[in-house]
């Protein structure tokens, strides 16, 4: 039974996975903006514990004593941390550049480039202190493959931040007791909401359509993350829910998939 720390785990990927490190046996460290929210996301998880345990606490990511706080809330709590996942993750409005306003401009650099690095120095760190390590995986998204779409410029330019930056990391500590390595979720069904998709524009229509039909359910999503993570061995590990290849291949597939990519149901 391991210890899992997730950032950004009261909604969305992070907490589809802590249902599923939960669901495996292991005891969750749930963390978010709020004590209202992790308390909320708590309630609903309890029922997945069965055997293993949750703690939480709330944490800014982007506030490095905030982060410190986290891992000595679950160090203290169950004695050790395992595994640590920056996952925490801010996404923009779909605008352009120049329609960006300032406020959220900053706070998607500082959410999901300065939240992953402070998470990673503060886990290497107090991982360093124990006996076995222990791994810490940071969370890729649109854009760290270089991929570029307008209206996602700075969410992509983070995220392919994030991804220089581990593997940055994944260098350094090559031969030592810290592991490293990659998560990438691809496109899942809480990342960007639909909407009324009839009142959109044509172009702004089509690139929904698109979303839609690369998107997967959190559940099938995390599911198979997590269990990657649980049975990797391998410094520096890209664990990916869709390769390019696989990408294409859907793409390809689609119109023969008798499906509604316009809403959840249809998968």
């Amino acid at each position: 039974m391991s210890v899992v720390v997730i950032t950004g785990s009261t909604r969305g990927t992070g907490f589809g996975l802590a249902r599923e490190f939960l669901q495996h046996g292991h005891n969750v460290m749930v963390s978010g903006r709020t004590q209202s929210a992790v308390d909320a996301a708590v309630s609903s998880l309890s029922k997945d514990a069965r055997t293993a345990r949750i703690f939480d606490l709330p944490c800014g990511v982007t506030d490095r004593a905030q982060v410190q706080a986290l891992w000595d809330g679950a160090a203290k709590e169950f004695g050790v941390v395992e595994y640590w996942i920056n996952n925490a993750g801010f996404i923009h409005s779909y605008k352009k550049i120049t329609d960006l306003p300032s406020e959220e401009f900053q706070k998607i650099i500082q959410v999901n480039v300065t939240g992953v690095i402070n998470g990673t120095q503060v886990a290497s760190i107090g991982m360093g202190d124990q006996p076995d390590g222990g791994w810490i995986y940071n969370m890729e998204g649109f854009g760290s493959d270089g991929m570029t779409r307008p209206g996602l410029a700075l969410y992509g330019t983070t995220k392919r931040a994030v991804t220089y930056f581990t593997g940055s990391a994944i260098k350094e500590f090559k031969g030592s007791k810290i592991k490293i390595g990659y998560l990438n979720p691809a496109i899942v069904m809480t990342d960007l909401g639909m909407g009324d998709t009839k009142k959109l524009p044509k172009e702004e229509r089509r690139k929904k359509r698109f979303l839609m039909l690369i998107r997967d359910t959190i559940e099938d999503v995390t599911a198979d993350l997590v269990a990657r993570v649980l049975s990797n061995t391998d410094h520096g590990k890209r664990i990916a829910w869709m390769t390019k290849l696989e990408l294409l291949g859907r793409v390809l597939a689609s119109p023969f998939i008798k499906r509604d990519p316009m809403t959840p149901a249809g998968y």
